[in-house]
């Protein structure tokens, strides 16, 4: 896969991932527990670990195949 092609998946996966956290801050998503737990324990830390790997995923993968890393 392209890097322009993963960056774009993992940009609009961040975007749609964000929805239902908008819905924990300005709608009613709170008051219902099951969704709020949701929102809590999967939806943000996905959207943590995407917007990581949309800044940080280019170093990583050079840390992973073993190549320098210029800073």
């Amino acid at each position: 896969m392209k890097a322009s092609t993963e960056r774009k998946i993992i940009r609009w996966l961040h975007i749609i991932l964000s929805i239902p956290v908008i819905g924990y801050i300005y709608g009613p998503v709170a008051a219902i527990p099951n969704a709020a737990s949701g929102v809590r324990w999967v939806f943000f830390p996905l959207i943590v670990l995407s917007g990581l790997w949309l800044w940080k995923g280019q170093w990583l993968k050079k840390r992973w195949q073993g190549k320098t890393v210029v800073r």
